[in-house]
Formats: C-alpha cells, structure tokens, sequence
C-alpha cells in the first residue's frame, strides 16, 4: 500500500483525491492547503488528516506526494519531496520560468528521484487509443496533426495575470500531446495570437485565441487552434493525418442520444470543461504512476517532458510577441524570419536554454 500525502485541496486537488482513494494500492494519509478548512474539509471526506506541506514531506511514513498547489509553489515543493526520497507527481506547468523548471530538474537529478508530470491528456482512452493505432502502424507515417482545444468560457483577467498566459497555462497540454504524438521535438515554433473575445486578458498582455504551427526535422507539422471560448462547450479534438490515412478523436458528448426529425438531426453538445471531459483520464494518470512506483519503473510523464512542453510554450510565446518563427536547435532559437512591418521585436536574448529540451525517451534521431 503506497502511502500518500496531498499537497493542494482546491478544484483540481479534490479530483486527484478521488483518484488516490479509488485506487486500492494506494491510501490517503493528510491533506494540506494554505486554506486550512479546505484542508480539513477534503481530509474529513477521504479518511485522512489536515497537515501542513512541511509536515507531510518530512514524515517518513508518507511515500508519495501529489502536488497540486499553485504553479509559482512546484518548483520548490518538487525540490523538499526529491530531498525527502518521496515519490513525486506533480501538476503541469514546473514553473512558469523556465530557469527556474531546469534548476528544479538539476535538484532532482542530484536527489536521485524521478519527478512525475501531469499531463493527464495522455491517459485519456481516447487520445491513447489513438496513439496506440498511430504508433502499431495503421496510417503509415505520420504527416500533419491538427490539435483543437476550445474552453467553452474565458477566464477572469486575475487568473489571467498569474497564469502565465495562454501559451504557459493552456496551450501547453497540446504542446506535450504534439511532442508525444510524434515522439520528436519540433525544429521551429510559430504562433499567432490576439485578444478578440476579451478585451481585459488583452490588458493584462495575454491573448485568448492563437494558432501555433510546429515544424519537424523530417517534414511533419503539427498546428494547434486554442480558443477561451466555444459557446457550445468544451471543444477536444485530434485528426492525424498519415501516409495510407486519417486517425481522428472527436468530442466526447454530454449523451450519446440523436434525434432525427424531418427538421434535421440533433444531438448533445460536447461535456462542458475539464472536470468532466477528462475524469478518465486522471484516474488512469494516478493508476500509471503507482503502476511505476509499485513496479518500480520509469514514469511514463517525466520531468523532462515538463521542461520540454514549458520550452515550447516560451518559444511560442516569444513568437507571437515577435511575429517571427522561432527556429529551434537542443531547444535553442537560433534564428528567425523578418517580422512583419511594424512588429514587436523580442528583446535580445530571450529564447530557451540549449539545455532545455531533449527527445523524450526513444525518440528518432531527427527530433
């Protein structure tokens, strides 16, 4: 029985508690928050004891850790969890700065411990599904991937000023699905974006619709469409395009019912936001990290793809800002297209480390 400390008890904290209790090799011992009677409320529910993030860390009976407190707090906690020998599963992004994610990866490569990243789209039955056709061979290769991920309403501009931005904060889930889709990095970065739905996250210097090209070593694309608002839902969809075919996920529906009149068909809008569209999926993310803890195997998310996903969502970022396309080598801009007539020029030398992203496990040498 794996031990589990919870670090965080809001919207996304109480999802991964139902995880951790449903999952019979695993049990919840304390909760923490620095909103103690959510802490108290959460830890009542699931059998367990409100503690503070320091007291659950340092305790040797505790195993495990799921962290999912703010993002500007991972860093940190990942550090003290690697130094107390926990097991680590922590939310997306590592950070907001990517500096301070690659010294959070160098602590934990010191500490000896590998670090767990959640994103969770990669355990969703759909999404693996598809990647389980695409890789057994059943479009031949891979071409162009076309990812779409629609909020069905924008978020308050006070979440949009500490979120990072929507390439930081939401585009990065489909950055990672890219990368992992592909199993390879992109060689360029190219993004537009504008605030048309909000003009408040346009005040804070953020967009709420972008489009981000990818481009690979051997000729492959990818594009990702975000949006902050679809009025008829939660809008999750992937075609991959390959040599001998298509493989496509539709929407997952509220029901599955279709009414069919001589007025025309009818059938249910898409679930509304995460929490329910993605349910499945992190209850399969928590099931494959005790898999690899128990099992004692390699994570199937590690710390590198979050520094990979975070270097991306920079690059893009910095692309947008610029109008220019970020051409990447060992995840480094080393050059770029003109700008447009009277774009933003990126201040000199913003860009992402050489170190900063690697292929993930196996990939192909072109990545």
């Amino acid at each position: 029985m794996i031990k589990v400390g919870l670090l965080g008890a809001g919207r996304i904290g109480k999802v991964h508690a139902r995880s951790i209790v449903a999952d019979q090799r695993s049990q919840l011992l304390a909760v923490a928050d620095i909103n103690a009677p959510a802490a108290q409320q959460l830890a009542a529910t699931c059998g367990a004891k409100a503690r503070s993030a320091q007291e659950i860390i340092a305790d040797p009976g505790i195993d495990a850790v799921l962290i999912a407190t703010s993002t500007d707090t991972h860093a940190a906690l990942i550090e003290a969890a690697v130094h107390a020998g926990k097991a680590v599963l922590c939310e997306k992004p590592v950070d907001l700065d990517l500096e301070r994610a690659l010294a959070c990866q160098a602590v934990a490569a010191q500490a000896g411990r590998p670090v767990m990243i959640g994103f969770n789209r990669r355990f969703d039955p759909h999404f693996a599904a598809l990647k389980r056709a695409f890789d057994a061979g059943d479009i031949g290769k891979g071409e162009l991937l076309s990812i779409t991920s629609f909020d069905p309403v924008p978020p308050p501009a006070s979440y949009v000023k500490s979120s990072g931005g929507l390439f930081r904060d939401m585009a990065i889930h489909d950055l990672d699905m890219a990368c992992w889709l592909f199993a390879a990095l992109p060689v360029s970065v190219t993004a537009l974006g504008a605030s048309i739905i909000d003009p408040a996250i346009g005040a804070e210097g953020d967009v709420d619709t972008a489009v981000i090209t990818l481009g690979f070593a051997d000729g492959r694309m990818a594009v990702i469409k975000n949006s902050r608002r679809a009025a008829y839902g939660y809008d999750q969809r992937v075609e991959l395009l390959g040599a001998t075919g298509l493989l496509s996920v539709g929407n997952v529906l509220e029901n599955t019912l279709t009414r069919i009149t001589s007025a025309g068909a009818h059938s249910a809008k898409p679930e509304y936001f995460f929490l329910e569209r993605y349910m499945q999926a992190y209850a399969a993310e928590w099931r494959a990290f005790i898999d690899a803890v128990t099992a004692g195997t390699d994570y199937p998310v590690t710390l590198q793809d979050g520094v990979n996903a975070l270097a991306l969502a920079q690059a893009a970022t910095l692309s947008c800002h610029s109008g220019k396309t970020v051409q990447l080598d060992g995840g480094r801009p080393v050059s770029a297209a003109r700008p447009p007539e009277g774009a933003h020029t990126a201040a000199e030398g913003e860009g992402i480390p050489a170190s900063a992203a690697r292929p993930p496990e196996g990939a192909p040498a072109s990545a």
